[in-house]
């Protein structure tokens, strides 16, 4: 008899562990930390002083910048440089204009006002200061820093504006707008107002401006061939709103009373 060889059995492979399930909240994820580039004693040295001078430069620029923006559009200095705004306003006072508020709300009657030159009002001006201190002058000046004393700028009272009826005088000497006599306690005490006689009706878009020392002011009673002694209101620069130097002289100004009911222009 045959041996019978038995079959190998099958060959089983090994049942595959699985491996428990880990718990990646209870894993802390440390962050890589950089290793610290220390500076060198020269480049501690020179950042300080750097970053503070750059620091005090952006300083310095942005407030020029913001200077020259107020001055264009909101405020101005001027220096004011005669006596025909007596006793109101003195020799060499220092003064600061709205610019914004005559843009938005015109020009107002009673308002003092600063404004250029119409044209032939005044002399022409001396030559301006050369050298590195007039260059130095006139940069602050333009930058605010500085009251504008160019020699073209006006500063007089406005009186009438357009369609206004101004008559000077009434059988009291006192000027009457739109049939009103205006009495004038801004007006420097002792003077009058009856140097030059006039009747005119003001044109449109325009102001009639006169100074407070009356018998010192060349004014739009002296103008009345060009535009009638009017002023341009494009030509006013802005409304006087205070005076600030001298200290002593601190004032801020308002419309006088006397215009507050003025009758409409006929």
């Amino acid at each position: 008899m045959s041996e019978l060889t038995p079959e190998p059995a099958p060959h089983q492979s090994p049942e595959p562990v699985e491996n428990p399930p880990v718990d990646e909240s209870a894993v802390e994820s440390k962050p890589i930390e950089e290793t610290p580039v220390k500076k060198s004693k020269k480049e501690k040295k020179k950042s300080g002083p750097v970053r503070a001078l750059a620091e005090t430069v952006i300083i310095i620029v942005v407030a020029l910048a913001a200077a020259v923006l107020i001055r264009l559009f909101l405020v101005q200095a001027f220096y004011v440089p005669s006596g025909s705004m007596e006793n109101t306003l003195l020799p060499s006072d220092r003064i600061v204009a709205s610019k914004i508020t005559t843009h938005f709300s015109g020009v107002q009657r009673g308002q003092v006002v600063v404004f250029k030159d119409p044209g032939g009002w005044l002399p022409a001006p001396a030559p301006a200061p050369g050298g590195v201190s007039g260059a130095i002058r006139g940069l602050f000046t333009f930058i605010g820093l500085l009251p504008a004393d160019s020699g073209n700028d006006l500063v007089k009272r406005v009186i009438g504006v357009g369609g206004d009826r101004i008559v000077c005088c009434d059988k009291d000497g006192h000027i009457q707008l739109n049939g009103k006599s205006l009495i004038e306690p801004y007006i420097k005490p002792g003077d009058t107002t009856d140097q030059v006689l006039f009747d005119v009706v003001v044109p449109k878009d325009s102001v009639f401006v006169m100074g407070d020392n009356r018998s010192n002011s060349r004014d739009s009673r002296y103008h009345l061939r060009a535009n009638d002694g009017g002023v341009p209101v494009k030509d006013v620069v802005g409304n006087v709103f205070v005076t600030v130097w001298p200290l002593s002289r601190f004032t801020f100004m308002s419309i006088p009373d006397t215009f507050s009911d003025i009758p409409a222009a006929p």
